[in-house]
């Protein structure tokens, strides 16, 4: 049981969780012809020529025609969303809007969580309570870093007891996480852009770790591609593309914390690099076999990495 992960670690490895805070990103209005629109904010801007700090957004639009750019969607709570073109070029796969207000707000007094395509009925308040880790912080994330969903303050506890420290980082999840891969040769896959953050704390709680000889235990693949992009770049703020795949050579992380994933994603592409190919198919035939859950409630597995590349020390 989840409970008893305290007992699979050390003391003096490290836990690093994902703060980022689920957002109710998805905002439903109309265009001046009537036709019904959904937008997902992907990402708030941090400045715009509108008088608001937060008021430009990046978003993924459903609707049957697009509208063209300078077009004002009236959305439901009685505020509008002008249209100013394509993210982030002209040929962008999402689109940049100017809300009338500050986006935080809006979407906190009207918008819905983005629950995963796979959860069918409407949000409500139970949803925006349980798709929320107990740590949460910074708001950004359109979907939650599931694998910390399970942590409560129970586990946290004996994790502290035990002298297993916690650090955290910053990437806001965005929904690109959702998308399948389907082309026929991964290197050809364009994967999303997602903001991410590798605090000076988390930094130095790194580097005592290693001091120590302990092992640093990823909460999620979202603090792995955090991780893994700082460890790379050099940046330890900034945007990550990074497409984990076998033979990628690891520098941080030791264990993983992590959901079942879905077949064709990147993310079981991710844990095949992390802990070999044949182990998760293994781990797979055993989940299947044992109707364990999958998805974004489902149950966790705790992976160590194949041998290869040794972590720094």
């Amino acid at each position: 049981m989840f409970r008893t992960l305290p007992e699979l670690l050390l003391p003096g490895d490290l836990l690093v969780f994902n703060d980022t805070k689920v957002v109710k990103a998805r905002l439903y209005g109309e265009k001046p012809t009537g036709g019904k629109v959904e937008l997902l904010i992907e990402r708030v801007l941090p400045g715009d020529a509108h008088g608001g700090a937060n008021r430009e957004v990046v978003a993924h639009v459903k609707v049957s025609k697009k509208p063209p750019v300078g077009t004002a969607l009236a959305m439901a709570g009685g505020y509008t969303a002008t249209l100013l073109g394509r993210w982030p070029e002209d040929d962008g796969p999402l689109f940049r809007f100017a809300l009338s207000d500050d986006a935080y707000a809006l979407m906190d007094a009207h918008g819905h969580v983005p629950l995963p395509p796979y959860i069918d009925h409407a949000d409500d308040a139970e949803d925006e309570r349980r798709y929320q880790t107990v740590f949460a912080r910074a708001p950004g994330a359109v979907a939650a870093p599931t694998a910390a969903l399970h942590f409560d303050e129970g586990v946290l506890a004996a994790l502290t007891a035990r002298g297993i420290p916690q650090a955290h980082v910053t990437l806001h999840v965005g929904a690109g996480t959702f998308q399948p891969v389907k082309v026929d040769h991964i290197a050809d896959h364009r994967m999303h852009f997602e903001r991410y953050e590798v605090p000076a704390a988390t930094q130095q709680a790194i580097a005592d770790c290693r001091a120590r000889g302990g092992r640093v235990v990823a909460v999620g693949t979202t603090s792995v591609r955090a991780l893994e992009s700082w460890a790379r770049s050099g940046q330890a703020l900034g945007d990550t593309d990074i497409f984990i795949t076998p033979g990628f050579d690891w520098r941080v992380v030791d264990l993983l914390v992590t959901n079942f994933h879905l077949p064709k994603s990147t993310l079981m592409m991710l844990v095949s690099a992390f802990a070999g190919y044949g182990r998760v198919m293994a781990l797979y035939r055993h989940a299947i076999a044992q109707g364990y859950r999958f998805f974004s409630y489902g149950d966790a597995m705790l992976l160590t990495r194949a041998h290869g590349s040794p972590s720094p020390r």
